[in-house]
């Protein structure tokens, strides 16, 4: 017993979470509702917690900004050839925050952006073959050059790490 306390505190204690204040200075600066008001192309992966990919996934998202509210209807095609859809609706609340929602986010989704980077938390009833299970999606998008802005998400259940997408995405307009 006393092993796997020793070991749960090693554990606990290696991790670092990212600052979004580390990025305040970091360019190209990033908005969310500029970067995805238009047309945009993503390609993506899961990997599970052991490295192995899984699945590799090519989206394609259509913003529209009105007001305070973007919304991004994101076409999705896996390498199986499943298909799937979905829609955000983003509220910009200001001072770089944003919360948002979609018919498989549990709640709303919180984002706050810095510099290049913007930080988005949200729980989803994410599809496994026949059934579906809520996980946490802790996602860091990073703007570079040339528009392309690239997604990493951890993806966790109880608070243990099941998988990381990796997105690319590249700006059309």
């Amino acid at each position: 017993m006393r092993f796997l306390i020793v070991i749960f505190l090693f554990i606990t204690s290696c991790s670092t979470d990212m600052n979004i204040n580390d990025f305040s200075d970091k360019k190209p600066n990033f908005k969310l509702e500029e970067y995805f008001n238009g047309k945009t192309e993503a390609w993506g992966m899961f990997h599970d917690r052991f490295g192995n990919l899984k699945r590799s996934f090519k989206v394609d998202i259509v913003g529209t900004l009105n007001s305070n509210t973007l919304t991004l209807d994101e076409k999705f095609l896996y390498d199986d050839g499943e298909k799937d859809t979905r829609i955000w609706t983003i509220k910009i609340l200001g001072d770089n925050r944003y919360s948002g929602e979609a018919s498989d986010v549990v709640g709303k989704a919180t984002g706050i952006s810095s510099g290049n980077a913007l930080n988005w938390k949200y729980k989803l009833n994410l599809k496994v073959k026949d059934s579906t299970i809520m996980v946490d999606f802790d996602d860091w998008m990073f703007l570079q050059d040339k528009g392309i802005l690239i997604n990493r998400a951890e993806v966790k259940k109880w608070g243990l790490n099941i998988g990381v997408v990796t997105i690319t995405f590249l700006k059309l307009d």
